[in-house]
């Protein structure tokens, strides 16, 4: 990571600070590590990226609904997936600095240099050696690579490692009144599987046709023992999943619709496309016949957001295995009983958050031939934003107050909006600026003689003047979900 996009992160990590978007976890008590809150903007741009894809998924798709699966699941669910077994990241630690790795994410990160430095046949080379130990397993292998390139520890700068070990990130505990008679249960480290086990009843209750999907919002918790880049890598986090059940032989037609489908939903946001890109995986889950993860260009290079997978048949075989209990569906169009093939789309809610804030953050620079003058800016894509409007009084007497909250007693039964009459009116467009809102409406003398606003645009700061009866019409032009959407169509 170069300075600048050092800098940068850093401006994005403070900003969602300061601003009320993320706040360290338990910060009166120095923090957890890897658990952050969502404070007061946080949440509702959370919402709002919530809301977007619910929305998108299952409200513009006839054969796809949603549900909530608890967080807790029968514990032999997680024999089936095969969770207990295979849960695990290859951990490596340093003996002088007493820090623990993932030793594939050193040697990924060992790649990122020799690209940098111009060293693509070594970094090709280095890629092909870890994706072939990381096929076979080969824990010794991992450690050979580390050794063969130097990798050094970050923090203590040595090469004095251990061996490299597997590590399983579920969370256990016990459920039962009693701890000598409790049953151990894990925190769900996916929401797919509260799809599968409910693939039935959704099927039976809703009467739904292949091809048909499931989606759901909810939070997974993984024992990361590397969290790190603020909400990239959390131990508790939010995924929006969809399961999208198909013929069998009909998987990569499908699969390849969703992969076009996702991108597209990103992009309609209206970020630079050249931050997105698609990446294949060169290792595929044992499960899988086809894998892809759309990536973003973070400050810290290329990561993952989305994954895109074909899961073939093996969820819910597994779960007919382990249960005794049919998983079949009877196809009424070709008259056959089969095991559907399942394509998944898994997106990081958190992650979102973060592309989002990276995409939107905007330091300008306003300075003209007499002053100096800059702004902080969050150009939201308007729908997304945290506060659609705020309504500022010019002073706070004269009758404008409450001709403002007029205003806003209005706006408020479909928007978030704020009402501001403290400072300056120029103070209060920079705070709006900070926290994304598209919209200032500013009520002064002339609004209570003939009904008219001024209204200030964010992102070109141009203000017009407007009919108070036209506001709605306004911010649902811009800022409502219609006009997002419908790019989707």
């Amino acid at each position: 990571m170069s300075k600048q996009t050092d800098d940068f992160f850093k401006s994005v990590v403070s900003h969602a600070k300061e601003y009320g978007f993320v706040f360290q976890s338990s910060e009166i008590y120095d923090g957890l590590s890897a658990v952050y809150d969502y404070g007061q903007l946080g949440s509702e741009l959370k919402n709002n990226l919530k809301t977007y894809w619910w929305k998108s998924m299952v409200q513009l798709n006839e054969n796809i609904v949603g549900i909530d699966a608890a967080i807790f699941m029968h514990p032999t669910t997680w024999k089936a997936s095969g969770h207990v077994d295979g849960f695990n990241d290859p951990m490596i630690d340093n003996k002088d600095s007493k820090k623990r790795y993932r030793a594939d994410q050193l040697i990924e990160d060992k790649i990122a240099r020799y690209e940098a430095d111009g060293k693509t046949d070594k970094a090709a080379a280095l890629l092909a050696d870890l994706n072939k130990a990381l096929n076979a397993d080969d824990l010794a292998g991992l450690k050979t690579i580390i050794e063969e390139h130097n990798i050094v520890c970050p923090v203590s700068g040595t090469k004095n490692w251990t061996e490299v070990r597997q590590f399983n990130l579920m969370f256990a505990t016990q459920m039962g009144a009693m701890a000598d008679g409790a049953e151990q249960v894990y925190l769900r480290p996916e929401t797919a599987q509260g799809i599968f086990v409910n693939f039935l009843n959704v099927q039976k209750t809703g009467r739904m046709k292949i091809p048909f999907g499931i989606a759901q919002i909810g939070k997974a918790f993984r024992n990361e023992v590397i969290a790190r880049q603020f909400i990239m890598r959390m131990r508790e986090f939010e995924q929006m999943e969809m399961q999208f059940f198909c013929r069998p032989g009909t998987e990569m037609e499908w699969y390849n619709k969703w992969k076009e489908t996702r991108l597209k939903w990103h992009l309609a946001l209206g970020f630079n496309p050249d931050n997105y890109r698609y990446h294949d995986h060169d290792k595929l889950a044992h499960y899988a016949n086809a894998a892809v993860d759309i990536e973003f260009n973070f400050p810290f290079g290329f990561k993952e957001v989305e994954g895109i997978h074909s899961r073939t048949d093996f969820d819910l075989k597994q779960h007919q295995e382990f249960s005794k209990k049919k998983m079949q569906y009877f196809d009424t169009e070709i008259n056959q009983n089969y095991i559907p093939y399942v394509i998944e789309t898994s997106i990081g809610l958190d992650r979102l958050f973060l592309t989002v804030l990276c995409n939107s953050l905007v330091q300008e620079d306003l300075s003209t031939d007499e002053k100096q003058d800059s702004r902080v800016v969050l150009k939201f894509p308007p729908a997304l934003a945290p506060v659609k409007a705020a309504i500022l009084p010019l002073t706070k007497k004269d009758g404008l107050p409450e001709k403002a909250r007029e205003i806003m007693a209005t706006l408020k039964l479909d928007y978030n909006v704020q009402y501001d009459e403290k400072d300056a009116i120029g103070k209060r467009y920079r705070r709006q600026d900070a926290i994304g809102t598209p919209f200032c409406i500013t009520v002064d003398h002339q609004s209570l003689e003939d009904n008219t606003v001024t209204i200030r645009d964010r992102d070109t700061m141009k203000q017009e003047r407007v009919a108070i009866a036209d506001l709605e019409r306004i911010v649902s032009d811009l800022a409502g979900w219609n006009t997002l959407l419908k790019k989707l169509i």
